[in-house]
């Protein structure tokens, strides 16, 4: 377990290179995520010797609060408004994630398994919002939760030549009412 100094750096670090991977790509420079966290880029080396190390690190906690969006929301809301604000939140999640596909493809050995991982914690916590919206009979049952992931994924690319991701929730939206069409009323 990490000093709780140590912590704070780590969780302020990564909240920092989230920020600018939305706001510049990750190939954004490593000074602007230090100063932003509020730390030297030794500290942000120590914890993150290679960039793939920080990008994956981001990633990963990306993907724990996108599974912890899931239950939450399966907690407190209606199993289809449930599913419309994890949706969002997805959305949210890959429309900021600009660079991070070709990154993931570059082969780094910090990278394996993340695909794994994002389709073992990410798929279950969807498939409990799916579930749950199928049997209250407002989406049709069936839905893979990873081609659903993936189908949002893709409507979340900008389109070629652009860097807009304006579009991308009124898209998800479509998606969403395509999947209420065959919905059986609950008996």
């Amino acid at each position: 377990m990490p000093r709780a100094d140590a912590q704070r750096n780590l969780d302020a670090l990564l909240a920092a290179a989230k920020e600018e991977f939305a706001a510049h790509g990750v190939d954004v420079g490593v000074r602007a995520i230090a100063a932003r966290a509020g730390v030297g880029t030794a500290t942000l080396y120590r914890h993150f010797p290679l960039r793939s190390d920080l990008i994956a690190a981001v990633f990963r906690r990306e993907i724990d609060d996108v599974t912890a969006e899931a239950a939450r929301l399966a907690e407190t809301h209606e199993p289809g408004e449930a599913l419309e604000l994890w949706a969002q939140r997805y959305t949210e999640f890959v429309a900021t994630k600009h660079g991070l596909g070709a990154a993931l493809r570059s082969g780094e050995p910090a990278y394996s398994g993340l695909r794994e991982y994002f389709e073992g914690n990410a798929g279950p916590a969807l498939r409990r919002l799916l579930d749950d919206a199928a049997q209250a009979g407002v989406i049709r049952d069936g839905v893979d939760p990873i081609e659903l992931i993936g189908a949002i994924a893709n409507l979340c690319a900008p389109a070629p030549g652009s860097s807009d991701t304006s579009r991308a929730p009124r898209m998800v939206r479509l998606l969403l009412d395509g999947l209420r069409y065959g919905a059986l009323p609950t008996r």
